[in-house]
């Protein structure tokens, strides 16, 4: 799955095109890395959003279709 669409999925960004503007400006990195809006997240990525609402997560699963709010927090873990 692209980066910019599992962050939207689970809801991490509201919306698929402000987490690909996102990952575009090089806020986003993946394992230390900038990430571009295509990158293929893996499970066990740790992903880095930089800005004013700073924070890093860890990829648990990564989903298949959409995901309810209930079960959003079943594909990862925010570290800090």
């Amino acid at each position: 799955m692209r980066l910019d669409d599992f962050l939207s999925t689970v809801g991490v960004i509201k919306r698929r095109t402000l987490a690909k503007e996102i990952s575009q400006k090089g806020q986003v990195q993946v394992n230390g890395r900038k990430a571009k809006p295509a990158y293929q997240v893996k499970e066990k990525d740790v992903i880095l959003l930089k800005g004013n609402d700073s924070r890093a997560l860890e990829v648990i699963a990564i989903p298949t279709g959409s995901v309810s709010k209930e079960r959003r927090e079943d594909f990862f873990k925010i570290i800090s």
